[in-house]
């Protein structure tokens, strides 16, 4: 059964940094890509970043560009978003998502994600 759960939110002022990381189990997590996604109230769900099977490539939303990093270590079966310069529309739950196929490329839709955590709330105070 594909488990993921994200840990790692917490309240910080505007301005500073927060590390998520998302376990994975239940699957061969070093074959599939992985991305971070975001719902804040009132808004829908949204793109943060996107990370290969590999961790060879990476893709971020042009709204957390240059202030985010997403990561893995795939001997932990984990992934990584780190979150730095933040800012209090950067207030909402962060998920973690699996592809729903294997060996696939990265993507920013969120049809192509099977699989989601419960969620992590990050927020971010002026």
């Amino acid at each position: 059964q594909v488990q993921l759960v994200e840990s790692g939110g917490g309240l910080v002022q505007a301005g500073g940094s927060l590390r998520l990381s998302c376990s994975a189990s239940g699957f061969t997590f070093s074959t599939y890509a992985m991305a971070w996604f975001r719902h804040a109230p009132g808004k829908e769900r949204e793109f943060v970043a996107a990370i290969s099977w590999s961790g060879g490539s990476t893709y971020y939303a042009d709204r957390v560009k240059g202030r985010s990093t997403i990561s893995r270590d795939n001997a932990k079966n984990t992934v990584y978003l780190q979150m730095n310069s933040l800012k209090p529309e950067d207030t909402a739950v962060y998920y973690c998502a699996r592809r729903r196929t294997g060996g696939s490329g990265y993507s920013d839709r969120i049809s192509d994600f099977g699989s989601w955590g419960q969620g992590t709330q990050v927020t971010v105070s002026s």
